[in-house]
């Protein structure tokens, strides 16, 4: 059976449990990478450590969802998932190939974020929703800081 992928000794579920946001860094180039694979995509090197992120960044882009596949989501619909953009690598190793994750946007008390505050452009941060005592997610939330580039959003 596999082992949980470590870093500073935790595993990575044990990092988001303890609200930390940790990707891999590559040891060649030093690009950071999400989702975690083996190779750098950039370079290909192999060798990697591993880097806490503030969690901070801008949505790229998103959608809002109306019908959930999923018996558990059908009651949070409507709903946001966004692509966000992360501080730390914003617009390298190109401006169309950065570090970014996706997630939900949720309000600051965990709730699924109005639909009319979503946007391209708007600056968000990691929070964790505890979905167990041994495991937590990183979503998003909106931040009040300014926006950033062209803010856009649906019609």
């Amino acid at each position: 059976m596999p082992q949980p992928v470590q870093y500073r000794g935790m595993s990575l579920i044990a990092h988001a449990r303890a609200h930390r946001l940790v990707v891999r860094k590559c040891a060649a180039c030093g690009l950071l990478r999400y989702p975690p694979t083996h190779a750098c995509p950039w370079c290909m090197e192999l060798r990697f450590t591993w880097q806490e992120l503030s969690g901070r960044g801008t949505i790229y882009s998103y959608e809002i969802v109306h019908h959930a596949i999923q018996p558990g989501f059908k009651e949070l619909t409507p709903y946001p998932v966004v692509l966000v953009e992360l501080d730390e690598q914003r617009g390298r190793p190109t401006p169309d190939e950065s570090l970014r994750i996706i997630a939900n946007l949720l309000t600051p008390d965990l709730r699924p974020e109005a639909e009319e505050k979503v946007a391209i452009g708007t600056r968000v941060r990691v929070v964790f929703q505890d979905l167990a005592d041994h495991m937590a997610l990183p979503q998003f939330t909106l931040t009040d800081e300014p926006p950033q580039g062209r803010v856009w959003r649906l019609p």
